[in-house]
């Protein structure tokens, strides 16, 4: 079952996704594990864009379809109210990369696990993560980049922070599809996260949440 969902989603079949999913929330099964699937088949997703296999038009659709299992798979998580939200987290694609479907699924697994996400979009300027810290006073900052001139723009970023008085304030997690240890200690980061989990565990672990 787990391999259908992952596989319909990677295959963008939105009707047998979608199927699959209701059948699974009404037999009770676990939401977060639902969510880890279809976290899964959108690496896939990303994976045949870089290869040329799938272009913008399929990536779109391929959140259309995150979107709908969200709608789903959400009332199961917070019982029909609200999520409590447990912190807040500053997200964007740095400068000179535009990459988003690593990032988008980030976002989506931190939102449906309570955290309140300002995602800033991508190619973002330097500034434009410092100035978001000021207003918001997140203690979280995530830098995606999938390219590895992104790892400037990255360093770059945390630098900025550094000068704006605010490192002190921030945990700074980074991830895309070649960061390494290297790369952390490279940009002055604290973390990296391998995949969407990975990132959600940080988040919870630099803001005591369970």
């Amino acid at each position: 079952m787990a391999k259908d969902l992952v596989n319909l989603l990677a295959d963008l079949k939105e009707d047998e996704v979608i199927a699959i999913v209701r059948e699974r929330l009404g037999k009770n099964e676990d939401p977060m594990k639902i969510l880890n699937e279809a976290s899964r088949g959108m690496e896939i997703v990303g994976k045949r864009f870089a290869d040329s296999r799938y272009f913008i038009p399929d990536l779109v659709y391929s959140g259309e379809i995150l979107k709908r299992i969200n709608e789903l798979v959400k009332p199961k998580l917070t019982g029909g109210g609200e999520v409590k939200k447990v912190g807040k987290v500053i997200i964007g694609t740095v400068a000179g990369d535009i990459h988003d479907i690593g990032k988008d699924i980030v976002v989506f697994m931190l939102d449906v696990s309570g955290f309140e996400v300002n995602d800033l979009g991508i190619d973002v300027p330097v500034q434009k993560f410092v100035d978001a810290i000021k207003e918001t006073d997140a203690p979280i900052v995530g830098m995606s980049g999938f390219l590895t001139l992104a790892f400037d723009s990255m360093k770059q970023t945390v630098d900025a922070i550094k000068e704006a008085g605010l490192r002190e304030k921030v945990k700074v997690m980074i991830g895309g599809g070649q960061i390494t240890d290297e790369v952390v200690k490279y940009t002055g980061a604290d973390a990296f996260g391998k995949d969407a989990m990975a990132g959600v565990a940080l988040a919870r672990k630099w803001t005591g949440t369970k």
